[in-house]
């Protein structure tokens, strides 16, 4: 498929033939999508909720009462989950909640997710980020003209130094290097912006993995 590329400008930048296998495909797979958003989640969670479990609550250790004759049921700690200051049954404690995931299926989810905004219109190309000012107001005017209003934007191997200073003040447009490309952020933003190099670096990460 073709895609015409576009300056930061809004001038034409001439077009760009773009992997059909990568960008063109036709039957989006939103389960896949979805299992590789949650793995993506799940290795973001900390996972240092914790509670004090019976060893580690400050209570005095002296049994409650008498074994027998009382009346009520027999207790020997005031450390149990049932009073009021003791620990707390079956809760959080510290854990990862990442788990696997094939790599076959992340490859397969990043190619869904890149051909659902082309297959939307949402997909940019454009020439290059330089700027020679590292001006926030100048830049969101421009990304205004082209209608960039909530993008993620892929700027090569290095992004422009005065692109990224001008754009992380920027409400709900986000900039990464190619290395940063994922499948929650792709889909997290409306648009998504891609550099010519951009383009080229996706089409070689994904022929290592054919070639693998």
């Amino acid at each position: 498929m073709k895609l015409d590329v576009i300056k930061l400008d809004g001038e034409k930048g001439g077009s760009i033939e773009l992997s059909d296998a990568i960008f063109g495909i036709e039957d989006i797979r939103g389960d896949i999508l979805q299992r590789v958003v949650t793995w993506q989640l799940a290795k973001r969670r900390a996972g240092t909720h914790k509670i004090q479990v019976r060893n580690e609550v400050s209570r005095t250790s002296k049994k409650m009462y008498k074994q027998k004759g009382t009346g009520g049921a027999r207790h020997g700690s005031r450390r149990a989950a049932q009073f009021v200051g003791g620990a707390k049954a079956h809760g959080p404690v510290v854990r990862s909640h990442a788990f696997d995931l094939p790599k076959k299926i992340r490859a397969m989810a990043l190619r869904h997710a890149l051909s659902s905004k082309a297959k939307a219109g949402s997909l940019v190309i454009v020439d290059s980020l330089a700027l020679k000012e590292a001006k926030t107001a100048g830049l969101r005017e421009q990304l205004g003209k082209i209608g960039l209003f909530n993008a993620l934007v892929i700027g090569g191997a290095e992004v422009d130094t005065n692109f990224k200073l001008a754009a992380r003040n920027i409400p709900n447009v986000d900039v990464l290097p190619n290395a940063g490309l994922n499948v929650y952020d792709v889909l997290r933003r409306q648009t998504l912006v891609l550099t010519k190099d951009a383009v080229e670096a996706i089409n070689a990460r994904f022929a290592e993995k054919e070639a693998a």
